[in-house]
């Protein structure tokens, strides 16, 4: 059973016992609840906290856990109606208005119910996040000379000198800004470079965070259609000139959500296109640290081969870190980067300094090369453990792309499984998938998911989960009654053959098949 699970099975077992102690009344001790429940104190202290957060039980140190008095009567909330005049006409007069939808984000954010499968996470589950190594970069962090004062605003001239030795190329530190993740990277970045009302050219499909930034900020995304080898060149110049877009965010390495990586030829293309259409490409790198151990040697950033500013370059630890680790880098050149610094001192006025110690500490000890192989070799396995159960128990599902880095499976799905449907009846059936319809902009031309093999405890979850996908795609697709009333067994349905440059082949023990470089 996962800590998680034990907090909430503890905590709702504490809160039903809550009546049989008066307010302020005084609960068991943590040593008598490990001794009854056969829990680590860790749970119990988890459980207290979420009971105090609650309102239900009011802790002491070194006295105790108690029930808390009643809550007094709630105080009117009033009305706050009026609200929906003012925000409707706030965007009477915007040529986009800058709705936030956030349901995309949320389903890789949200936690399920306990005991559901998260094939629809966007971290590295805990087991595969270098806890301990983080433990001990924040308390060597928190121990620097100078650690808790006000930082350079650009961030720490080492943390910046290590982003651009991993960028690449000629960039140097004085042309990056360290950033509070990935996230905050790309809202700084299509503030500065886009006005409201204006077009940006995304990816199709893209990631929905980004789609989400977009439109928050009031521009409007317009979709150009990638496939496995990235954005395609001819219709990224046709957007081009027909929107008079001024900027591109891509992700030319280990796309989201397709895992495509960029194709050599298309990497100078795309930065042809976009110096003579006088517009910047936004390269959210956001991956190259999850690249896994079979692929070959990744091409550098757009950015290592940029010396015109043409690109704005993100990056981010998060990713291969910990989610709460939000530390990453803008990287950028020519009068755009004092744009960018001035758009992120007046949003947040600087990363907190003890994040980019630890950010410093982690990096810079021998415990980050350790984590950087595990996690490939990691990657690799669960990768192929999906990929096989997928053939053996959904064959139909069309996988078009193997990825060789990043966390997840595009999967296309056969005609007549309604997308809607199949992710409803997958959370009844113990397992959480993300829809693909978030990830376009505009009608997307079929239905997919997307899972995720990185946010699952392990191989038995990859198993379980995908054995619990297969009841739910069965519910929307029942086997016809034969002639004699009885329900016929369903046919073998074979795997779907495919060969060529970089196609694939489902079989029983996994995938096989050729992985572009």
């Amino acid at each position: 059973m996962s800590e998680r699970s034990s907090v909430a099975e503890l905590a709702n077992s504490l809160r039903a016992e809550l009546n049989r102690y008066s307010p302020g009344g005084k609960l068991p001790s943590s040593r008598a609840l490990v001794e009854r429940y056969r829990v680590s104190p860790v749970t119990v202290t988890r459980a207290l906290a979420q009971l105090a957060a609650e309102g239900l039980v009011v802790t002491r140190p070194g006295a105790g856990a108690f029930r808390a008095e009643p809550r007094t009567a709630a105080p009117d909330t009033g009305d706050t109606s009026w609200q929906e005049v003012a925000l409707s006409a706030d965007t009477a007069t915007e040529l986009v208005p800058r709705a936030v939808d956030a349901s995309g984000v949320l389903v890789t954010l949200a936690a399920p119910p306990p005991g559901v499968v998260e094939f629809n996470g966007g971290y590295l589950h805990p087991s595969l996040q270098p806890e301990r190594a983080l433990a001990a970069a924040l308390a060597r962090a928190g121990r620097r000379p100078g650690a808790w004062g006000r930082p350079p605003t650009d961030g720490l001239p080492e943390l910046r000198e290590w982003f651009a030795r991993e960028i690449g190329g000629s960039v140097t530190a004085a042309d990056l800004l360290v950033t509070a993740g990935g996230q905050s990277a790309i809202t700084t970045a299509l503030r500065a470079l886009a006005p409201p009302g204006t077009p940006v050219l995304v990816e199709s499909p893209t990631y929905p965070g980004m789609l989400a930034v977009a439109r928050a900020a009031g521009l409007r995304p317009v979709p150009v259609p990638a496939d496995a080898d990235g954005v395609r060149p001819e219709l990224l110049e046709a957007a081009f000139r027909a929107t008079g877009a001024r900027v591109l965010v891509c992700q030319p390495l280990f796309q989201n959500p397709t895992g495509a990586v960029l194709g050599p030829e298309r990497r100078r293309e795309v930065l042809r296109i976009a110096r003579a259409a006088g517009a910047f490409v936004v390269e959210d790198d956001f991956a190259r640290r999850l690249v896994h151990e079979d692929a070959p040697p990744l091409p550098a950033p757009l950015a290592a081969e940029d010396p015109d500013g043409v690109v704005v370059h993100v990056c981010s630890l998060t990713k291969a870190t910990s989610p709460s680790l939000r530390v990453g880098a803008l990287a950028a050149r020519g009068p755009v980067l004092e744009r960018l610094r001035a758009i992120q001192v007046v949003d947040s006025f600087f990363v907190p300094r003890p994040l980019q110690e630890a950010a410093l500490e982690l990096v810079g000890s021998p415990a980050w090369h350790r984590h950087q192989r595990a996690v490939a070799q990691e990657l690799r396995s669960r990768r192929g453990l999906l990929g096989g159960a997928l053939a053996d128990q959904l064959p139909a599902f069309a996988l078009p792309h193997i990825p060789y880095g990043g966390h997840h499976l595009w999967l296309r799905l056969p005609d007549g499984v309604p997308e809607a449907a199949l992710v409803a009846g997958a959370l009844r059936a113990g397992v959480a998938v993300a829809p693909g319809r978030p990830y376009f902009c505009a009608e997307p031309p079929a239905g997919h998911i997307r899972l995720s093999f990185a946010g699952v405890a392990g191989p038995t979850e990859i198993a379980e989960g995908v054995r619990r996908l297969r009841t739910a795609v069965d519910e929307l697709t029942p086997c016809p009654p034969a002639a004699g009333g009885a329900a016929e067994p369903a046919p073998a349905r074979p795997a779907p053959a495919r060969s060529g440059p970089g196609q694939i082949h489902l079989t029983s023990t996994g995938v096989t098949g050729t992985l572009r470089a």
